[in-house]
């Protein structure tokens, strides 16, 4: 064929149309190439049944396409929801924060700090009072280890030890 090709001059008309046919070859397998692309990166195109060659159609594989962006764009707005959720969260915990750490400051630089409170002895009263029970010795004692295991706690009770060293210390020097 080519040696009756080079004896006979290609006409215009030839090339031209010999031009188109290749553009339009490279033009179908371009379209070929991004179908099975599609098939390859869309996971519901991948998970059709392994029924030998079937394949999937054209039309199919566009409406799936479509279908998972659609679910990406849901997922992606629903993200975008939870993180502004999360954002605004984080925004009210750390004004809460703040505050709180105001009036920490505020209740330390109080020079009557603690005076106008009720001392943890008087609380230790009352909850020892309401507590116990002393209809009999069983229900005392089961009271009485209640309320050691309920407000005896070692920071408790380290706390109101420190109170009353505090204002021991406080007496001797004035």
């Amino acid at each position: 064929d080519e040696d009756s090709d080079s004896s006979k001059p290609v006409s215009y008309k030839d090339r031209r149309r010999e031009a188109h046919t290749q553009a339009e070859q490279k033009r179908r397998d371009a379209i070929k190439k991004g179908y099975e692309e599609l098939q390859y990166i869309v996971p519901t195109c991948q998970n059709t049944e392994q029924l030998g060659s079937t394949k999937l159609s054209k039309a199919t594989v566009l409406q799936r396409s479509i279908d998972y962006i659609q679910f990406l764009v849901q997922q992606k707005k629903k993200q975008e929801e939870d993180l502004d959720s999360l954002r605004k969260e984080v925004m009210a915990l750390k004004i809460m924060k703040a505050n709180y750490e105001h009036i920490v400051k505020t209740h330390q630089n109080t020079p009557m700090h603690g005076q106008n409170q009720v001392s943890d002895e008087v609380k230790f009263q009352v909850s020892f009072n309401a507590t116990i029970s002393v209809a009999n010795f069983a229900e005392l004692s089961a009271c009485v280890f209640s309320w050691l295991e309920e407000y005896c706690k070692p920071q408790s009770l380290r706390e109101v030890c420190l109170g009353i060293l505090r204002q021991v210390n406080n007496q001797l020097n004035h």
